[in-house]
């Protein structure tokens, strides 16, 4: 069992990976601002007396110490800004967060030798839109981010490998596909399924913008975590590694799905497309297969249907772990 540390713990994806690793024995310290992040995603965790939570700022000089100071063998490293349009709108901000974070985690890892960072990168912004005949994309495509948010990852990626060239820290990215599942808030820079599942649980209308047939990579939260616990176990030379299905969905394909699971016959808004979204996008996974021994189990019905359950339940108020 190891000491293991997640950046971003009280989000969305690093409260679902902080319930893995307590559940598999680990010792674990989540660290999280509470900026985006919420304690009601710790509830489990925080009955467990092998958690710490940690609230602090991973841009902060102090950070770094009180990092170190939870001797992580293995640092997740989730803590972002993740929002593509605030990284338009602040690329300082975006910089800040996701650069100068990165490099606080990389002094905390220093400092209390750390064997091994795991990082939360993107699929989608870091790659850019690439040739259909690319498609699905590979770890060896060109990076082509064209948002702030696409370069900034990318900036990190390239600092977690100065860490292991120069410090000897194992080091892997994982270039995520488009997650959604329980916990995913629909108020932030939350994906399409957690924000259509808010107007399906509202009885409000949820708006297509284009002409609804462009597609995107949509993984489980479940399978990710399984990723990031597989990646945790694995030796890193500062591989970037997609993480995805492998599987393109249309939204008009996601609108039938959930008009399917929920029972109910919508008909969303449609509205011009947003300046800038891809029209295509799905990773191939191999790597992650050949060096990680992973693959996606959840189909996307299956998740749909498991995040609207979340959903009605938390609307209940009777939320269930995932």
């Amino acid at each position: 069992m190891t000491r293991a540390l997640v950046t971003g713990g009280a989000g969305f994806i690093g409260s679902n990976l902080v319930d893995r690793l307590l559940a598999e024995g680990h010792t674990v310290c989540a660290v999280d601002n509470l900026s985006t992040g919420r304690l009601e995603n710790l509830a489990t965790a925080r009955g467990n007396t092998s958690f710490t939570f940690v609230q602090a700022d991973i841009t902060n000089a102090e950070t770094v110490e009180q990092m170190a100071a939870f001797q992580p063998e293995v640092i997740y490293h989730l803590a972002a800004q993740a929002d593509v349009r605030v990284s338009v709108a602040n690329p300082v901000f975006d910089a800040t967060v996701n650069v100068i974070g990165t490099l606080r985690v990389i002094e905390a890892a220093v400092s209390a030798k750390t064997r091994r960072i795991v990082a939360a990168a993107s699929g989608g912004t870091l790659y850019g839109e690439v040739s259909p005949n690319d498609l699905p994309i590979a770890e060896t495509t060109p990076w082509n981010p064209l948002a702030p948010y696409g370069i900034s990852k990318k900036v990190m990626i390239d600092y977690l490998r100065f860490a292991t060239a120069i410090h000897g820290i194992e080091t892997t990215s994982l270039a995520l596909g488009n997650v959604f599942g329980p916990r995913q808030d629909p108020h932030g820079e939350a994906g399409v399924i957690a924000i259509f599942f808010q107007h399906y649980e509202a009885g409000t209308t949820p708006t297509v913008f284009g002409t609804g047939d462009q597609t995107r990579d949509f993984i489980y939260v479940d399978d990710i975590v399984s990723a990031f616990v597989a990646a945790g176990r694995t030796e890193g030379r500062g591989e970037l590694i997609n993480v995805g299905t492998g599987v393109e969905t249309s939204v008009n394909h996601l609108v039938a799905f959930m008009n399917r699971i929920t029972q109910r016959d919508v008909v969303p808004t449609r509205a011009p497309a947003r300046p800038g979204e891809l029209d295509r996008s799905v990773l191939r996974i191999t790597r992650a297969n050949e060096l990680l021994g992973w693959i996606p189990e959840v189909g996307i019905e299956d998740g749909l249907q498991r995040t609207w359950r979340w959903f009605e339940e938390s609307q209940n108020g009777d939320p269930t772990p995932s």
